[in-house]
């Protein structure tokens, strides 16, 4: 049941990303046009405290119309390494410059229209280096409880599914299946 990518022309492009028309041949044989979004990665990055306490963004996203709480996040530049690129937000976003940096997870999160690929990644401990750059980018930044994050979950308050997943996972890890 493998589709298979014949031709793939370019039909939009600027700095940010590119959408190009694809044809695709299915496993009949049948031919159908795909648009298909390209991405760079993104880089993704937060610090969870002694306390069991994550550091999140509360944002507002017009494009949604949506509230939601969100990790540190954005595009790595061209030949930027992606730690660096999750270190670099993580600071321009909250202050906050992390220790080192673990690898926690990379995820499609829109595997069937586009190709962008976000990597995210924790630290146990960070230090406050000054109001964020770039602090237009959310409402607020605050340390929150993992404990909290299932049931936030549940209520739609992180709506981005990479987010969740990222949110989730470290819940798993640092405070198991019970939690303390």
């Amino acid at each position: 049941m493998q589709w298979t990518k014949q031709d793939e022309q370019t039909v939009y492009e600027n700095r940010w990303f590119r959408v190009n028309l694809a044809d695709v041949e299915l496993p009949d044989g049948r031919h159908l046009d795909h648009f298909v979004i390209r991405l760079r990665p993104v880089a993704v990055a937060t610090v969870v405290n002694d306390a069991n306490e994550v550091l999140l963004l509360w944002r507002h996203r017009f494009i949604t119309d949506s509230w939601g709480w969100e990790l540190p996040a954005g595009v790595v530049e061209d030949g930027e390494d992606i730690v660096a690129a999750a270190a670099r937000e993580l600071e321009e976003e909250t202050g906050w410059r992390p220790g080192p940096l673990r690898h926690l997870m990379s995820v499609e999160p829109s595997n069937g229209l586009e190709d962008a690929r976000h990597h995210v990644y924790w630290a146990e401990e960070g230090v406050y280096v000054g109001h964020p750059e770039d602090d237009f980018e959310s409402d607020r930044r605050e340390w929150v409880p993992l404990k909290l994050v299932p049931d936030m979950v549940a209520r739609g308050e992180v709506p981005a599914a990479n987010m969740a997943a990222a949110l989730l996972m470290l819940h798993h890890l640092r405070l198991g299946q019970d939690g303390p």
